[in-house]
């Protein structure tokens, strides 16, 4: 595994562009909340680090992975952010509901990126276990909220 002992989520603040003017909206999966409320967490610290203020981050929850899309369009039609970040986390289990979770998860978030002029971040783990997504949300391998944050703020600020 390419990230095995390695925590991603180290990010140099001196070479990140500063957020105070940005706005952000974060939209929220309740479903494996131990998993997507750690990732919020790592996502809402990074973007504070990073200068954006307390009332520039708007969280709004949805149920599932399934919803983010729709969250997501939501917000931008709403809310004049500069960057979304979607949040959820789809753990395999014995059927194929995982695969279709996850892929529309990830056309969806692609189709807002191609049909808006908001960059969406695509922050949802597709985890095997429930300890490879503890790993990927605080534990060993760093926090991908934390990178999806980063990810914002890049994206936020693009010609």
């Amino acid at each position: 595994m390419a990230t095995e002992n390695k925590n991603l989520s180290v990010y140099n603040k001196d070479e990140i562009p500063n957020a105070n003017d940005l706005r952000f909206g974060i939209v929220v999966s309740e479903w494996n909340e131990k998993i997507t409320e750690a990732l919020y967490q790592g996502a809402h610290a990074a973007l504070l680090d990073c200068g954006a203020s307390k009332q520039n981050i708007i969280r709004w929850n949805v149920p599932g992975s399934f919803e983010l899309t729709y969250g997501a369009k939501k917000m931008i039609l709403s809310q004049k952010v500069d960057a979304v970040i979607a949040i959820g986390s789809v753990i395999r289990g014995e059927t194929s509901h995982f695969d279709f979770v996850c892929s529309a998860a990830a056309q969806g978030i692609k189709d807002l990126n191609v049909n808006y002029d908001v960059p969406v971040i695509f922050c949802v783990l597709t985890d095997d276990t429930l300890q490879q997504a503890l790993d990927r949300s605080g534990g060993k391998h760093g926090n991908k909220g934390t990178e999806a944050a980063i990810a914002a703020i890049k994206m936020a600020v693009l010609g």
